[in-house]
């Protein structure tokens, strides 16, 4: 089997590699980690270094590529650049769940992770380094750009729109025809009547705008 490499070690990391180990596509060399000493283990697996060494290690592991096993959008993104400095034609996999359900014509970049249960509908369409998680549903034609991710329970209508780094909150539900505009978050348990401005944090039932959602 191919080796890869996990980035990150957090709990969101822990699922990860629980669904590259179910799918025994790949081989899981280790963890790159630039909190954790080297050598440190997380659950049976070790820390092989941090970003820095990333050359020297595919070198000495005959490394196929890798996933970034982390939650936040916007290291996720920081992280994906460094890799790209070091690296420019790093392999990024995708994790795809065994009990995920993918439909017929549907379009899915590189680095993604599809959760347990997660759905995605047909001719729906997800970029790079996206997440869709547990039981959380992408209906027909939707359009999920890189970097966003949707959290356990959230669900979608048909022709939705999730713009580049937005973040739908734990169990918020989208009606159909809806854009979410890029860089904007809705809150948990929200429900969205009504097209999301970029740069954005949207929360209630009905979702009402909160304030704008500045990073630094």
């Amino acid at each position: 089997m191919k080796k890869i490499l996990i980035f990150g070690t957090g709990g969101h990391a822990k699922v990860i590699l629980d669904i590259i180990s179910n799918e025994q596509k790949y081989e899981i060399a280790g963890f790159i980690d630039n909190e954790l000493d080297e050598g440190q283990e997380v659950l049976n697996h070790k820390v092989l270094g941090a970003d820095k060494d990333l050359i020297s290690l595919i070198k000495k592991n005959s490394i196929f590529g890798g996933v970034i096993a982390v939650g936040n959008n916007y290291s996720r993104e920081k992280i994906s650049q460094e890799i790209n400095n070091l690296c420019e034609d790093f392999n990024f996999i995708n994790c795809i769940h065994s009990q995920a359900q993918i439909a017929m014509d549907v379009s899915i970049g590189a680095g993604n992770v599809l959760m347990a249960g997660s759905v995605v509908n047909t001719s729906t369409s997800i970029g790079n380094h996206c997440i869709v998680n547990t039981n959380s549903s992408l209906d027909h034609d939707n359009s999920m750009l890189d970097f966003s991710s949707i959290a356990p329970n959230s669900a979608t209508g048909g022709n939705v729109k999730i713009g580049k780094l937005s973040a739908l909150g734990i169990g918020s539900t989208i009606l159909p025809g809806i854009s979410v505009g890029p860089n904007s978050i809705i809150g948990a348990g929200s429900l969205v009547l009504e097209d999301i401005p970029s740069d954005s944090i949207y929360f209630g039932s009905p979702a009402k705008f909160i304030r704008k959602n500045l990073i630094d």
